[in-house]
């Protein structure tokens, strides 16, 4: 299984809404990186960490919170997925759409490292109730 299969296997499930599936490919000591000044931002390491910082918190805080890739490029090792972050914050009722880059590293057939990329001034204006 190539780096980019085990990326597309995450995406697959995340399109099908299969949390398990998100989870499946990711090591026990995944680095998984939220960008500073979004709503999960930080640094957290294994899947649990993972699902609890950022999966059930992006369910818990938004209605119809989507990441949609539309494109997802091979770097061998390394695989990017570009595409759009969109939902309805529910604290503020505002919504977002914005665009989104996703850095990750593969080894063997394990993620070992995420890192995302996101206008976060445009996710803030969702989530700011002033």
């Amino acid at each position: 299984m190539t780096a980019y299969d085990v990326v597309k296997a995450h995406y697959d499930a995340n399109d099908r809404g299969d949390l398990a599936g998100m989870l499946a490919p990711l090591a026990d000591d995944v680095r998984w990186t939220e960008m500073a000044g979004f709503p999960c931002a930080g640094t957290y390491i294994g899947p649990d960490a993972v699902r609890e910082n950022v999966f059930e918190r992006l369910g818990r805080e938004w209605d119809g919170y989507t990441a949609s890739i539309t494109e997802l490029l091979d770097a061998g090792d390394t695989v990017i997925g570009l595409g759009t972050y969109s939902g309805t914050y529910k604290a503020t009722g505002e919504s977002m759409n914005v665009r989104v880059a996703h850095v990750w590293r593969v080894a063997g057939d394990k993620v070992v490292a995420f890192e995302q990329f996101t206008d976060t001034l445009l996710v803030a204006r969702a989530t700011s109730e002033f």
